[in-house]
């Protein structure tokens, strides 16, 4: 244990671009992980927040993420989410190394919304609106621009100087993009604007209510929600749901933590059937999409991690080589 490797964010990143994130999610999909399989992820209430622990395995590895949410933390400045993957051997299960779980969360979450979007969103169109301003506000933008040509990007953000910051960095890297201001109970006009017009919205945000009135969504439109994987928590409303092609990482897990689907189930607004496919499905061309909008739900799952985490390990072996 004491020579266990441990890869950090950057080298992560380094390891798997983004890119190849999605290619390897894909790849593991095609090639027969089934989604419903994995275990679920087991949460612990602790004085400053959550403890989450998100175990997987396939035959050739195995691992654990361990997770903190610390909602008071960012007031610290201080990450809200932090976390540490062990990848261990699937077959001894020996500890093969360390990985910097919140750079692996800050990769897999998009690369599986991309993945998503490359199989659910039509291919024309790039008019993007991000809710949010934080870390997986800018993956989504990176990962998204890989499998869409997106065009132009609106931030919509409570902090108007994050959201501005993160609009600059868009436009950095070559992206139009401009800021908006998202109140709590209210859509300004020139967000209402945005939403309507857009072809891609994503949604990353703590928010426990809907983000906007699911009526500004167009038909056509594809839109990924990934903040909360709690069941009282959404950041969609029932009427955008209803709407909607319904897609999710799979079926169990989104009707134990996805709000965004559990709530408009509980007030009748659709049933469980409503639900179109899961990833896999998706990928294998199984779902059939209909003529209004689509909607991609993830919660996060510990296959993920691992899919990602063994690329990362491998890349790493082989630059020893």
């Amino acid at each position: 244990m004491s020579d266990l490797p441990y890869l950090d964010g950057a080298t992560v990143e380094r390891l798997v671009p983004m890119a190849r994130a999605v290619q390897v999610l894909e790849d593991a999909l095609r090639a027969g992980l089934d989604p419903e399989a994995t275990p679920r992820r087991s949460a612990v209430s602790l004085p400053a927040g959550q403890l989450l622990l998100m175990p997987a395995a396939t035959a050739r590895y195995a691992g654990v993420k361990a997770v903190s949410v610390a909602p008071g933390n960012p007031e610290r400045g201080l990450p809200r989410v932090q976390g540490t993957y062990l990848l261990l051997d699937g077959g001894t299960l020996a500890p093969l190394a360390a990985i910097d779980g919140t750079a692996l969360t800050s990769l897999r979450t998009p690369a599986v919304s991309a993945l998503a979007v490359r199989h659910l969103a039509a291919p024309e169109g790039g008019r993007l609106v991000v809710f949010g301003s934080g870390p997986q506000a800018w993956g989504h933008v990176l990962a998204l621009r890989e499998v869409r040509p997106v065009t132009e990007v609106t931030i919509a953000g409570r902090d108007r100087a994050r959201a501005e910051a993160l609009a600059a960095r868009c436009r950095a890297a070559g992206l139009p993009a401009r800021a908006l201001a998202r109140e709590e109970d209210a859509v300004p006009a020139d967000l209402a604007a945005a939403v309507s017009a857009a072809d891609l919205i994503v949604c990353c945000t703590t928010a426990r209510r809907p983000l906007f009135p699911g009526k500004l969504a167009r038909d056509g439109v594809t839109v990924v929600a990934v903040g909360s994987h709690e069941p009282a928590a959404r950041e969609l409303d029932g009427d955008l749901v209803a709407r909607s092609t319904v897609v999710v990482e799979a079926r169990t897990a989104a009707l134990e933590e996805a709000g965004d689907v559990i709530i408009p189930i509980r007030h009748g607004t659709i049933t469980s059937g409503h639900l179109a496919g899961g990833l896999a499905e998706l990928v294998a061309g199984k779902v059939p999409v209909g003529p209004g909008p689509r909607v991609f739900k993830s919660t996060g799952m510990a296959w993920e991690d691992l899919v990602v985490a063994a690329a990362a390990y491998e890349a790493w072996m082989s630059g020893r080589t």
